[in-house]
């Protein structure tokens, strides 16, 4: 499960956020993670109790911002959602997909005390 490396990053990089701003603690953590980033959003809210542990993140608030794919053919120009197993246009089925959106994996926002 590479999401806990990954929410333990994610716990670190707030954290070192938090303490360059003086706060004491952290109360929410807003993280916007896309549908093809290949990051489970309930495998990160599983462990992130886990990882926030010790941390200013202690006990704050986990916010997942989910957003969903999205693709545009370069054969017909068409845009529509995707998903991690379309391969082909839904429009004209031709196999040349752009992804647009869904790879996010970000901090948004951090609220601190």
């Amino acid at each position: 499960m590479h999401e806990l490396g990954i929410t333990r990053s994610i716990v670190e990089i707030a954290e070192g956020h938090a303490r360059e701003q003086g706060a004491t603690r952290v109360l929410s953590l807003t993280v916007r993670i896309g549908a093809l980033s290949g990051v489970i959003p309930d495998a990160v809210e599983f462990a992130f109790e886990v990882c926030a542990a010790g941390t200013l993140l202690e006990g704050a608030r986990l916010i997942i911002d989910a957003v969903p794919g999205r693709g545009r053919c370069r054969a017909c120009g068409a845009e529509s959602a995707i998903d991690r197993f379309t391969y082909a246009c839904p429009t004209c089925d031709a196999l040349a997909l752009d992804i647009t959106q869904g790879e996010e994996l970000s901090i948004l926002e951090l609220e601190v005390d």
